[in-house]
């Protein structure tokens, strides 16, 4: 699953994770489980992790090998949050060429940018408990009040529309460098992510169920 921060790519890799029968495989997730296990990636993750650094390449890719080689990601996988970078993509693939297996699908859920900074700016809390809002997905009854309590709604520094537009100017030239390389493999099939969730869901099923290439499948 390639998809910006706020595309919705990780619900719908949940929704396909269910739908395939197959393991959903989340970047933070992996991360956060090799640190409760204890296992010496998790502890180099955690190194990184505890003074809020990226994980290196090295380390969070070890983490996908070793999930790859779990017996219930023999028939493939939905990954989520990997690869962000081409690095990462061309690890990925041969990764998956010593396993005999390669990325049947890049299924990237598109979103334009003005779109994603409504999104990602769009959440409120209330003052006094804390209380989430959205103004696209859950707005309040009355404007900049908790339906809750009445208290006065405020938005986080991290969620104001400039905050996030900075992020985004980050964020997106890597991603845009994955979708190039597989786009260069025929691989990458582009959904419309301004769709319904349902709608989304299905074309992505349908870009699944008719691949760009025969052979068994990783979808990323």
């Amino acid at each position: 699953m390639i998809g910006a921060p706020g595309a919705g790519k990780g619900t719908q890799a949940a929704i396909l994770a269910e739908r395939l029968g197959l393991p959903h495989v989340a970047s933070g997730d992996l991360f956060r489980e090799a640190v409760r296990a204890g296992t010496r990636l998790g502890g180099e993750a955690k190194r990184y992790m505890d003074r809020g650094a990226l994980v290196p390449d090295p380390v969070v890719i070890g983490m996908i090998e070793e999930r790859l080689d779990r017996a219930d990601a023999a028939n493939g996988v939905i990954l989520d949050g990997f690869p962000r970078t081409r690095p990462q993509a061309e690890s990925l693939d041969a990764a998956l060429v010593q396993r005999g297996a390669r990325v049947d699908a890049a299924l990237y859920v598109g979103v334009p940018e003005e779109d994603l900074v409504g999104r990602l700016s769009g959440r409120w809390l209330c003052r006094a408990a804390g209380h989430p809002y959205h103004v696209i997905s859950r707005p309040p009854a009355v404007p900049g009040i908790c339906d809750v309590d009445g208290s006065e709604l405020y938005q986080r520094d991290d969620d104001r529309p400039e905050t996030v537009r900075a992020r985004l100017e980050q964020q997106l030239p890597p991603m845009y460098d994955v979708i190039d390389h597989y786009t260069t493999q025929g691989v990458l099939v582009a959904v419309d992510g301004t769709a319904s969730i349902d709608g989304v869901t299905e074309a992505l099923l349908q870009a699944i169920a008719h691949p760009a290439r025969p052979g068994r499948s990783e979808a990323a």
